[in-house]
């Protein structure tokens, strides 16, 4: 989802600062979120390191390959969601991405406005999607494979679509652009096959080996139903 320089440049590149600061603002509700319902500013902290720190591997570790006109990447968006809550994956992966931008690729920070939208607004909707279809007395560690496969596809959709814009509004409809944008929807959305089992993966074992209770580094929705 990093979108390759030059793709939106010169004056038009003020539009991502604009859209940077709303997908800002609704990090900074997300996150308010948290500190008054689940678990406070310690825990906002907390979970805010550990999503960082896994966002910034996620980058760096985990495979990645430019295609089109951006690049695919494996940030399982959701698992971070499911995990942390929405408050601590939405400053995770801003922070994260910056802080790849600023040790390993420098040359990405001009497009980091572009590049925190297209993470964190997917991120909101699958916040607000969630509510809709995991029943309030569900417990994350809870959810069905369906229900994980149906906020993988909407985070991944997310970021393809806003990759997209950003791409014809930098380059309009041209033939050669818009088959860019093509391949790389196609392969960003292989990315669907895997999230879902990892969300999967992870909420078994957080259901294996985490006792329910109240944890300063997990959301409290993870063993809990809605409060």
């Amino acid at each position: 989802m990093h979108i390759e320089p030059g793709v939106v440049d010169g004056a038009k590149i003020i539009l991502s600062y604009a859209t940077a600061a709303g997908a800002c603002g609704l990090a900074a509700r997300m996150a308010r979120q948290t500190i008054r319902q689940d678990g406070g500013a310690a825990a906002l902290a907390l979970r805010s390191v550990a999503s960082t720190a896994l966002v910034f591997s996620f980058f760096e570790v985990l495979p990645h390959y430019p295609v089109g006109v951006s690049e695919v990447h494996l940030i399982l968006g959701s698992t971070l969601f499911l995990i942390f809550g929405a408050g601590a994956a939405s400053i995770g992966l801003a922070a994260g991405l910056l802080l790849q931008g600023l040790f390993f690729a420098p040359f990405d920070l001009p497009q980091y406005g572009i590049n925190v939208t297209t993470l964190l607004v997917p991120l909101f909707a699958v916040s607000l999607l969630a509510r809709r279809i995991i029943p309030a007395g569900t417990a994350y560690v809870d959810v069905t494979y369906r229900q994980a496969l149906t906020l993988s596809t909407a985070y991944q959709g997310g970021i393809v679509a806003w990759v997209a814009f950003w791409a014809l509004y930098g380059h309009g409809f041209t033939a050669q652009n818009l088959a860019a944008i093509g391949s790389f929807g196609a392969a960003y959305m292989t990315v669907i096959i895997v999230e879902p089992l990892a969300d999967l993966g992870v909420l078994a074992i957080a259901k294996a080996l985490v006792r329910p209770g109240r944890h300063l580094l997990l959301t409290r929705r993870l063993h809990h139903a809605a409060a």
